[in-house]
């Protein structure tokens, strides 16, 4: 048959095997390749895969460490932490006008409006970023809450957490003490001094105060956990496993320590209640500060003051407008960072250095009329018709200008200034709170320096009475008078106490004790001065006669069964004519009223306490301070020394000889 093809079946079929060998080898190298790499993905990087998986489901998320308590001397909570409930809006991945519509329905809720709501979203966005949740409100009550879930089932990108509160249970007391945390600020992530802690947005920090002092010890350490999210990286209500077999363990935070305060919460809470008095002068403005007589602090108020639970999350404009715009200025530490005019509570330090100059002896008479006259001016004394023939005991108890005018003329200010100094006054304490000021104890040098002048003859008299240029804080005055009444013994402020384990405060991790800088009666003592036994007896004989005296300024205030000693003091905010000079205080107006001191300690003869109080504008020390300094005197010896209350207990104090 022409043109047939015949094939050759069985070389066909050889020709097609060896095809089909070549073909199954390839096939079984792809098949081989494939269980290898699933094999791969599986053994080798099924782990890290997994992981991989879970953290496209899961967000990682930063839990704050509880800081540690602050504790008074008896381990008493002064500042707590507190669990609250807490609304944030996750701002990733919203639209402005999604933020809106949140701010107008969630504004009802917290009783805000939402203008309040925006601004509190706009804070945070210029605070951290819209990568960081903004905070909205917390302390939430049930009902907010309940809505406020009802609400996220709309709006996912709210959030209602638990978050561990920094709570002030006494208000307002001794805020600028205790100062405030508030959330890191991106300027403070790029300090040299905050950069190396390990901080991120989000972060609390101690802002002020022994907050801030303290913060590495008290911060603790955060933790981590993971929460499930969506594909927008919201949180999710989805209750599912998602970290079995990972390695994303959940990290628990660690508490800071806890830090120990001589602070004694019974005299906080009396002296905090003296500034609130219903007399004619009422509710105080100053400071009060109270020792023990080894120098540790057991009150501490400034008056005005603020609440620190405003700063947690950034106060707002209005708030803060307030408090910078006070008259009062209540962020400002009166204790430590205001500095006053001593006035006559300064006589204290001229008498020494009179007695020590061989000036006078204790018991040279001076007559003290109603002025004294140097040069063609008039220095008046602070009662029209003096006080007749005084010693320096009766001087300072009568509180005599000219006594004090007259020792200056024999003085001058380079030996008063020496032994202010001495104790303490113009010199920072060290005490161990941001933005102490050292006050200032002029000099000849200091003013020519400073002001190009010479200094004048009458200046050593307005200085002799502590006006001028002097400014000193109530805490250098506080140490001053505790070195009189002890004779001598200079002693170091202590606020801190100890530093305490955050698993177990019966733990001391760092102890501090009191420190005593120098005793004034020992010679070539670092004061440069050594000081006579007899001269502290002279003037602490006056500073009784102050409470105890028939002419005493603070005669009004007293203590059952025990004695107080001190002097009250007034404290010109600005000078007057001749004319005006003996017009009534309280008829003037408010910023024109003087500064009232008072500084002193009990019992008279060995003092346990001793108490500096300054209220501003109140026209008089014997009056507007002597009674808070008694208040707190009193509760100290009646908490201590309750025996002495008893009505057959013979009176304890100084001998009026």
């Amino acid at each position: 048959m022409s043109g047939e093809v015949i094939y050759d079946s069985e070389k066909q079929i050889h020709t097609l095997s060896s095809r089909f060998v070549i073909l199954y080898f390839f096939l079984g190298l792809l098949f081989f390749i494939l269980l290898a790499r699933l094999w791969h993905l599986q053994i080798i990087q099924g782990e890290q895969l997994r992981n991989v998986s879970v953290k496209n489901r899961v967000k990682q998320k930063k839990v704050l460490a509880p800081r540690g308590y602050i504790l008074d001397r008896e381990g008493r909570v002064l500042v707590d932490n507190t669990m609250v409930l807490q609304l944030t809006l996750n701002l990733q991945n919203l639209k402005e006008e999604e933020r809106n519509l949140i701010a107008e329905k969630v504004g009802p809720i917290l009783g805000m409006t939402s203008a309040q709501v925006r601004e509190q979203i706009r804070r945070s966005i210029i605070k951290n970023g819209t990568f960081f949740p903004a905070v909205i409100a917390d302390n939430l009550n049930f009902d907010q809450t309940l809505a406020l879930k009802l609400l996220r089932l709309d709006h996912p990108s709210l959030n209602v957490e638990e978050f561990i509160f920094r709570s002030y249970p006494f208000g307002n007391s001794a805020a600028q003490m205790f100062g405030y945390i508030s959330q890191v600020s991106r300027a403070q992530l790029n300090n040299s001094d905050v950069a190396g802690r390990g901080l991120s947005p989000g972060d609390m920090i101690g802002k002020k105060g022994l907050e801030k002092i303290w913060d590495h010890e008290i911060r603790g350490e955060d933790g981590l956990t993971y929460v499930q999210v969506d594909a927008h990286g919201r949180v999710t209500d989805i209750e599912e496993t998602v970290l079995e077999g990972s390695n994303l363990a959940p990290i628990p935070p660690q508490s800071g320590h806890h830090l120990q305060l001589t602070i004694d919460q019974d005299i906080q809470e009396i002296a905090n209640k003296a500034f609130q008095r219903e007399d004619h002068i009422g509710q105080r403005i100053g400071a009060l500060v109270a020792l023990n007589k080894q120098g540790e602090i057991l009150a501490w108020v400034s008056e005005p003051s603020y609440d620190s639970n405003q700063f947690l999350y950034g106060i707002s404009s209005k708030d803060w407008n307030e408090l910078i715009m006070h008259p009062f200025k209540p962020l400002r530490n009166k204790v430590i960072q205001d500095h006053f005019s001593p006035g006559s509570t300064f006589k204290v330090f001229v008498a020494l250095a009179a007695l020590e100059e061989d000036i006078i002896k204790p018991d040279t008479l001076m007559d003290s009329p109603g002025f004294f006259v140097l040069g063609r001016r008039r220095y008046h004394n602070h009662t029209r018709h003096g006080h007749g023939l005084v010693n320096v005991s009766t001087a300072l108890e009568t509180s005599s200008n000219v006594f004090f005018y007259k020792l200056a003329v024999g003085l001058n200010i380079d030996i008063m200034a020496k032994f202010a100094r001495a104790f303490g006054l113009g010199v920072k304490t060290n005490v161990g709170i941001d933005h102490e000021t050292p006050g200032l104890v002029p000099s000849r040098d200091w003013k020519l320096k400073n002001r190009g002048e010479e200094w004048q003859k009458g200046e050593d008299l307005s200085h002799a009475i502590g006006q001028g240029s002097l400014d000193v804080t109530p805490l250098q005055m506080a140490l001053a008078y505790l070195a009189i009444g002890n004779e001598g013994k200079l002693y170091k402020p202590l606020l801190v106490k100890k530093v305490l384990a955050s698993k177990n405060v019966n733990q001391s991790l760092q102890e501090f004790h009191p420190l005593m800088r120098y005793d004034m009666t020992e010679e070539n003592n670092p004061s440069g001065l050594t000081i006579k036994k007899e001269s502290f007896q002279a003037v602490k004989k006056g500073l009784w006669r102050v409470n105890n005296g028939e002419r005493g300024t603070a005669r009004w205030w007293k203590i059952p069964h025990v004695d107080m000693a001190g002097k009250t003091g007034t404290s010109q905010v600005r000078s007057f004519k001749a004319d005006d000079i003996y017009s009534k205080c309280e008829d003037r107006k408010i910023e024109d009223r003087h500064h009232g001191w008072y500084v002193g300690y009990a019992p008279a003869d060995n003092p346990e306490i001793a108490v500096a109080v300054i209220t501003m504008h109140s026209c008089h020390g014997s009056t507007g301070s002597a009674p808070l300094a008694r208040d707190v005197m009193e509760g100290y010896m009646r908490k201590y020394h309750p025996d002495l209350f008893v009505t057959d207990k013979k009176k304890i104090g100084m001998r009026n000889d």
